[in-house]
């Protein structure tokens, strides 16, 4: 398991980075205040923007590194996971920390931004693909 991690960390590393990021966001305790805490549903678009991020990442660097895609893959790996990992962090604010807490609606709001992701990693593929 160590040796898959290791090589798809070193083949894609600015995914691995996105991915280590989310995990920290959605595990720190605590968020200072800013000025955007009165923004309505600031959370649900921090969300939809970070996923999105995530998942554009990693579409834009398979796209990077494989001249042909394999959509079966990128189906799995750019947009089941994101939603399945989202899912995951959401139960483990729930029920393994002590001052998160785990909501529907961030997933909600996680899938949608990996779809959104998905959708324009879609469109990189298909009008710019590598020869």
């Amino acid at each position: 398991m160590i040796k898959i991690v290791r090589k798809y960390t070193r083949k894609y590393p600015i995914s691995t980075v996105f991915i280590a990021i989310v995990w920290f966001l959605s595990l720190v305790p605590f968020f200072p205040e800013t000025p955007l805490d009165g923004v309505p549903f600031i959370d649900k678009w921090t969300h939809l923007f970070m996923y999105g991020s995530m998942c554009l990442a990693i579409w834009g660097e398979y796209w990077w590194k494989h001249r042909q895609p394999d959509y079966k893959r990128l189906f799995v790996w750019a947009w089941v996971m994101p939603i399945v990992m989202s899912g995951a962090l959401e139960l483990i604010q729930e029920y393994a920390t002590t001052t998160r807490q785990g909501e529907w609606n961030d997933l909600t709001a996680n899938a949608t931004g990996v779809t959104i992701g998905a959708v324009i990693g879609i469109l990189l593929i298909t009008c710019f693909p590598r020869r």
